[in-house]
């Protein structure tokens, strides 16, 4: 499903892109056609103006009419000095109140279109210019495509967040579904195998025996609590993040190789509260420290570090072990994606998913380096921690 999902933003992304790219080139050509077309009507409109003023005495009934038609192109006449002599189709009285209007307008003028020139007499130099500029409709057509651009552009992009949102929906379901249906099918057999445990506790069997078996039975119970609770939404307690941490380290040490060496940097004094899913915590720091193990393969040196921030906790995971190639960095967390010959690729997936999901905190890769090892991060937020 993700394959498809993937396909559908890459072919809406292109089918965008596509009437980006064709609305700008459309609305820059009609543009030009506009702007050609009003620079012909200014042009015929100042012939018009130039017959009159060399027939003064002619009845000239098609220049007349072509100078009284032009009522929407905005025109300003200089003289040889460049002051203004006359305009038409502007706010005349916004002229009137205002004095710095109309010159204003001539400057916009120069700036958009060349001027005509209108030689009135035998003197060269006594010429007049018209200065024009561009009517609503050219400048809609410039810029009512980028407006429709961002409109398009904003639909897209919630169109986007909407099936973004709907794909993680689907993914929480089937994450919780399959959580509730493991912890629901590991329910029946762990019940008749803690029976059977007592009843070799009470039939005096070997006690070695059934200690071995108790253990990993109250393993399988732990790991039915932590499904039961990544399928429903766990209770954060109050819990001492120091020892948290010190037990799993603990836990993981008894496990280990003895050619791995643990250092470990936690604070000296005191505990430090913050709202956890104790199970859920303890699940994310086996499944980064088991990594890191599998990475060293028996060998190298696994360091863990606290540190103490004003609003917020960091943990620090480090190995010396073959690294993270940086093709494979943005994969790490994602499910499936596994480089060991055995395994779902769904641990680190997981923990992501416990850590931002909830409790409201980060779990990134902070650094890695092929042959040299690998640092992960867990951040976790202490608005509400209590410090002792």
């Amino acid at each position: 499903m993700l394959s498809v999902l993937t396909n559908w933003r890459s072919w809406l992304a292109l089918l965008a892109l596509s009437i980006v790219i064709g609305t700008i080139f459309y609305s820059r050509y009609l543009a030009n056609k506009i702007a050609q077309e009003e620079r012909d009507k200014v042009e015929l409109w100042v012939n018009a103006s130039k017959a009159i003023f060399d027939n003064p005495d002619m009845p000239l009934t098609l220049p007349n009419m072509i100078r009284n038609e032009q009522t929407n192109i905005p025109i300003i006449e200089t003289n040889e000095l460049d002051s203004i002599v006359s305009y038409i189709n502007l706010d005349s009285s916004e002229a009137r109140l205002n004095p710095s209007y109309l010159p204003g307008k001539l400057r916009e003028f120069k700036r958009h279109n060349d001027p005509f020139v209108l030689v009135l007499s035998q003197d060269p130099y006594l010429a007049n210019k018209y200065y024009y500029g561009n009517t609503r409709l050219l400048k809609e057509v410039k810029y009512y495509p980028l407006i429709q651009l961002v409109i398009v552009g904003l639909l897209i992009t919630l169109l986007i967040l909407l099936l973004n949102t709907r794909h993680r929906s689907t993914q929480n379901q089937l994450w919780a579904g399959m959580a509730k249906e493991t912890a629901h099918q590991l329910g029946t057999p762990l019940s008749s195998l803690q029976g059977w445990v007592e009843m070799l506790k009470e039939s005096g069997g070997q006690e070695s025996i059934t200690k071995e078996l108790e253990k990993d039975v109250n393993r399988l119970k732990l790991v039915s609590d932590r499904f039961s609770k990544i399928g429903s939404i766990p209770q954060l307690e109050p819990t001492d993040l120091v020892s948290q941490v010190d037990a799993m380290l603990d836990y993981i040490k008894r496990r280990a190789s003895g050619k791995i060496r643990f250092d470990i940097q936690l604070p000296e004094a005191g505990s430090l509260i913050i709202p956890l899913s104790a199970t859920l915590f303890d699940w994310v720091m086996e499944n980064l420290l088991k990594n890191a193990l599998d990475a060293m393969e028996g060998e190298g040196q696994i360091s863990v570090q606290l540190q103490e921030h004003e609003k917020q906790v960091c943990i620090d995971v480090s190995d010396t072990g073959k690294g993270i190639p940086a093709t494979h960095l943005s994969r790490v967390f994602d499910p499936g994606f596994t480089t060991k010959k055995r395994g779902w690729g769904l641990g680190l997936s997981l923990s992501k998913r416990i850590i931002e999901q909830y409790h409201q905190g980060e779990l990134f890769v902070k650094s890695s380096e092929p042959g040299k090892g690998t640092t992960f991060r867990i951040v976790l937020p202490r608005e509400r921690s209590l410090r002792k």
